[in-house]
């Protein structure tokens, strides 16, 4: 599906829009209630890679394919990896193939699992045997993606002796692990995180409980973008948000000030208001607690004139593309310059945006969505834009209630 996207009314928009539950909250929650089936989830993600969490959860042998669900197949590798009696191959698209999956089969391994591969040494598919896994300490690099780690915690209850995890280095997406042990202390469970030694208890059975699923902070991204490109008294509200949440990427709030664009909590919801033009030629963020929102930001600056410095972006080569590449490319389409390096990106200044530019999506949701706020700046168009059904179906719909134009060619 092609889109093309155009913005044609005042560009000063007053309204409300219900977003999906987290699809990184949905996920974990998903895989607590297999281990803890008394587990109820309310508010749950409705997005792709949501179904394909809970659709693997459900096997027991055979083939498991993810496609592009990278957290499903982290996670989906630890759990299967500690049930014993379940023998799959957890496989993907051409894409996640090409994924490394070697730090936590390693780990796995340590603990006592039996993981083979399929293909190729330190990528999916591989083959898992589940057992029951007595080990109960391993160390991993501290500075992979946070998916590795919360795949092990996630599992850490469930093991007879719970889970003694170090962490080497310089921790990233502090975050992300927060938010898993967060989730963790909600059920019962006893969590130690000091330093970089996370430890784990085991825990026999989780009391009846409720799991609500807040909304997602990533999809609420291109809203603060929106918000950001469009005149001063724009007011959109988001709900259902909270306001000490356990996603690292509502630190949007805070960076989002930094283009006039205020946040105000009231009753699970988000209202942002646009109360000020931006003054500002070059911002610069370490994101490296929140790298998905690295493409939401420097799209944000292309369509308002300013430059932009983002660091802390080590592993967005190895998500849906290799982001990086895939923003300097596409940001160029519209005459910018810019320059990335192993784990930054730099956006200069552009004042006149080329129009009638078609964004390519690279099999990558947040590629697709981080453009669509530029329709209030030129017009352009999306390729392959039904790829937001990985995180957020309703994207599309979404933006065409705040009055954008979209039609598909």
């Amino acid at each position: 599906m092609r889109l093309q996207l155009y913005f044609p009314n005042s560009k000063k928009i007053t309204k409300s829009v219900k977003i999906t539950g987290s699809k990184s909250e949905t996920n974990r929650s998903l895989l607590l209630q297999a281990l803890f089936p008394n587990i109820i989830i309310e508010n749950k993600s409705n997005s792709d890679d949501g179904q394909v969490m809970q659709a693997g959860l459900q096997k027991n042998t055979g083939e498991v394919d993810i496609h592009h669900a990278g957290t499903a197949m982290r996670f989906l590798t630890g759990y299967f990896a500690s049930q014993k009696g379940k023998e799959v191959v957890l496989t993907g698209s051409k894409r996640m193939k090409e994924r490394p999956i070697k730090v936590l089969v390693e780990a796995l391994r340590t603990l006592g699992a039996h993981i083979t591969y399929e293909n190729q040494e330190g990528y999916p598919p591989i083959k898992i045997t589940g057992k029951r896994l007595t080990k109960s300490k391993v160390s991993l690099p501290a500075n992979i993606s946070s998916q590795y780690i919360s795949s092990l915690l996630l599992i850490a209850p469930s093991l007879e002796n719970g889970l003694e995890l170090e962490l080497l280095g310089i921790i990233t997406s502090v975050p992300y692990i927060k938010m898993t042990l967060g989730l963790l202390n909600q059920i019962g469970v006893e969590t130690h995180f000091e330093a970089n030694t996370i430890k784990v208890q085991p825990l026999q059975k989780v009391e009846d409980i409720t799991l609500v699923v807040e909304s997602d902070w990533s999809s609420a991204s291109y809203f603060y973008s929106i918000v950001a490109l469009c005149d001063v008294g724009t007011e959109i509200q988001l709900s259902s948000y909270k306001e000490n949440s356990l996603q690292g990427d509502s630190v949007l709030a805070e960076i989002y000030n930094d283009f006039g664009v205020e946040t105000s909590f009231s009753d699970n919801q988000i209202t942002l208001v646009k109360t000020k033009k931006c003054e500002l030629k070059q911002v610069a963020y370490n994101l490296a607690n929140a790298p998905d929102i690295a493409q939401t930001i420097s799209v944000t600056c292309l369509g308002l004139g300013m430059g932009c410095h983002l660091t802390g972006l080590h592993t967005l080569p190895i998500k849906e593309t290799d982001r990086l590449g895939a923003m300097k490319t596409e940001l160029e389409k519209f005459g910018a310059k810019v320059d990335i390096d192993a784990e930054s990106l730099t956006l200069l200044p552009c004042q006149d945006l080329n129009s009638d530019v078609a964004v390519d999506t690279y099999n990558d949701h947040r590629m697709a969505m981080a453009f669509g706020p530029l329709g209030l700046c030129t017009s352009l168009k999306i390729n392959d834009a039904e790829v937001v059904s990985k995180s957020y179906p309703d994207f599309w719909n979404d933006l065409k209630t705040l009055g954008f134009l979209i039609a598909e060619l």
